[in-house]
């Protein structure tokens, strides 16, 4: 049974678009589902049962007794990907573009967490839901490439996990984005709140009239490398949004090269890398009163994809 209040930022919003995104947004139940559970009477609102197209109002209570199915994750030793560094807390890997950090509705065997599972057994219990993502405190996009973090026992779970909440972890992408963001050494802030798309399948930059919930995002950049069509930026979220770089840098006119989602059409005739050029190449904490700092090569399509354009005439290589 899930109790939840509807917000007025939730207000106008479909009653199955709400439970997709504020209760089941971890894939394992469907919209489907979720609409076939509100018709059998498994939501009330106010204490009443409802159509899956009613329409929330603020402060709308809403009650929910559909079972949320578990897919129990099993290890794969096939899974690969390199590992930085390791100590009896923690692991640090390098995740390649193209593998999905845990199972969802669209992917349930080759996921990251199966590869961790089978090379530290032990985390088999550890973290908020660790039949699907045991050890996993944050996570990146499927074809976004590069550092991230996983705890080997509770406690260190827990304190990663209040850290990233308390934005005490610092995290730097590098990102080719399409155009002409400034001259290298030059900066800036794109301060923009989120909100889901009316369609839910994708994050959008909130605007007057927005009725999915909205979410502070700041997301600070700094120049790199100018070429001729391009720039070699990087950044830094100082918010941890989904897709928060992706819809910021394409809210400036900038996306990224490769983005399949968060694009302008001005560019679609420009050379396409086959995913996102967005790679994870820092990450830096403090833990158990010890300083860490970690740091990751570009992954070879990015490398090659700058190379072509160095090779060009345009800057040194990288």
């Amino acid at each position: 049974m899930n109790n939840i209040i509807a917000g007025k930022n939730n207000s106008g919003q479909r009653i199955d678009k709400f439970l997709k995104e504020e209760i089941f947004f971890n894939g394992n139940t469907t919209r489907g589902e979720i609409v076939r559970n509100i018709k059998e009477g498994n939501v009330l609102v106010n204490k009443k049962t409802v159509k899956p197209s009613y329409i929330l109002k603020g402060g709308d209570k809403v009650e929910t007794n559909i079972p949320e199915k578990i897919i129990k994750l099993r290890s794969n030793e096939k899974i690969k990907f390199k590992i930085i560094f390791e100590d009896k807390n923690f692991v640090v890997i390098n995740k390649p573009a193209g593998l999905t950090v845990h199972p969802s509705s669209a992917e349930r065997k080759d996921t990251l967490a199966s590869g961790l599972l089978a090379k530290f057994p032990e985390i088999e219990n550890v973290g908020d839901a660790p039949e699907v993502r045991p050890g996993i405190v944050h996570r990146l996009d499927k074809d976004t490439s590069g550092i991230m973090i996983a705890a080997r026992n509770r406690k260190t779970f827990l304190e990663l996990k209040n850290k990233f909440k308390r934005r005490e972890v610092k995290k730097t992408y590098w990102a080719v984005v399409h155009g002409n963001l400034g001259e290298p050494g030059s900066s800036g802030i794109i301060d923009k709140p989120i909100a889901r798309s009316a369609d839910y399948k994708k994050q959008t930059v909130a605007g007057t009239k927005t009725k999915t919930k909205i979410r502070e995002a700041v997301t600070e950049y700094k120049i790199i490398k100018k070429f001729a069509d391009y720039s070699l930026v990087e950044v830094s979220p100082k918010t941890g949004r989904m897709h928060q770089i992706r819809v910021h840098l394409k809210s400036i006119g900038h996306p990224i090269v490769g983005d399949k989602i968060y694009k302008l059409k001005r560019y679609s005739g420009a050379n396409d890398a086959g995913r996102q050029l967005l790679h994870a190449k820092e990450l830096s904490f403090n833990l158990f009163g010890k300083k860490y700092y970690f740091e990751t090569d570009v992954s070879g399509d990015m490398k090659k994809f700058l190379d072509s354009l160095t090779n060009a005439g345009n800057e040194d290589r990288i």
